[in-house]
């Protein structure tokens, strides 16, 4: 792999409570456990690309607080070139997580000193080849990276959380990918009733080269100019979805960084996202390249 993946984005560290299900509007839900992890999506997607094999940078910030020994410890651990993330005053991110007895979950992020990145801390390394971008910084942080990109570097925009996005920045996006809520939002329809072809067509429209929507346990669907296909998700029994998009995400630039077509960049990713799910949290940082391999050997 002689190219490299850049990540401009967010680093929280994540409060995970598990609880029978999500309380209800005034009420107070007794939970049985608490745990503690990286994350933030630039953060997490950093990590995931950095443990599946691809040369890794991330540019960000963190505080000047407990929090932040935690977070860069962990882009170390990963692999990840830390040199661009800044530390400043103020608290560094942070999210609470709720994880339901099924999997499932739902979260509140609080940005602290993230709000404070600036495209112009950033230097964009030779032979970039991917470069990632969220919803969880400045949008015009997003606009002026993606403007100084070179054409070879292709931009994946991860456009999470559902947000307005400029067209110039959708002009630029060579991959944007979205699930099934954050493509309703961005289409004006109901996730309830969401029609997924209606949904990749306009999606285009606005301007991307190639959009894929991913489903969680149905998979995902996927057109532009890299042509349309599906993928069905491989069939595991999870512990937590939380960080599924992430894991898929990082996994999916890393195989883009090594020259795969984006058919089978998106089953490695798919791979890599079902070993996340199924895996204690505790050991997710632990899945490599040859387990997400052997996964796909076994399938």
């Amino acid at each position: 792999m002689t190219g490299s993946v850049m990540v401009v984005g967010a680093l929280h560290l994540d409060v995970i409570v598990d609880a029978p299900r999500l309380p209800a509007l005034d009420e107070t839900l007794m939970g049985h456990g608490v745990a503690y992890a990286f994350g933030g999506k630039g953060g997490n997607q950093a990590a995931a690309a950095a443990r599946l094999g691809a040369r890794t940078i991330m540019a960000g910030r963190v505080g000047e607080d407990s929090f932040a020994a935690t977070l860069l410890a962990a882009l170390d651990a990963a692999g990840v070139d830390r040199s661009q993330v800044l530390a400043g005053p103020g608290p560094s991110g942070m999210s609470v997580a709720i994880v339901e007895a099924g999997g499932d979950y739902g979260a509140v992020v609080v940005s602290g000193v993230n709000r404070e990145i600036r495209a112009e801390d950033v230097t964009l390394p030779d032979n970039l080849s991917v470069m990632l971008l969220q919803n969880e910084i400045g949008i015009g942080v997003n606009q002026q990276i993606a403007a100084r990109l070179l054409p070879a570097t292709r931009l994946v925009l991860n456009a999470a959380p559902a947000g307005p996005i400029p067209a110039d920045l959708l002009a630029r996006t060579d991959l944007l990918v979205v699930n099934r809520v954050e493509a309703a939002a961005l289409t004006g329809q109901s996730d309830d009733t969401l029609d997924i072809t209606l949904a990749l067509k306009a999606l285009l429209v606005l301007g991307p080269r190639q959009v894929i929507i991913t489903l969680g346990g149905a998979g995902l669907v996927s057109d532009g100019q890299d042509g349309a296909f599906s993928a069905p998700a491989f069939a595991v029994d999870p512990v937590s979805t939380h960080g599924a998009g992430d894991a898929f995400v990082g996994a999916l630039a890393a195989r883009l960084c090594d020259g795969a077509d984006l058919q089978e960049a998106c089953r490695f990713a798919q791979a890599a996202a079902a070993l996340h799910v199924s895996t204690p949290v505790e050991a997710r940082s632990r899945v490599t390249p040859a387990d997400v391999a052997a996964f796909l050997a076994g399938r």
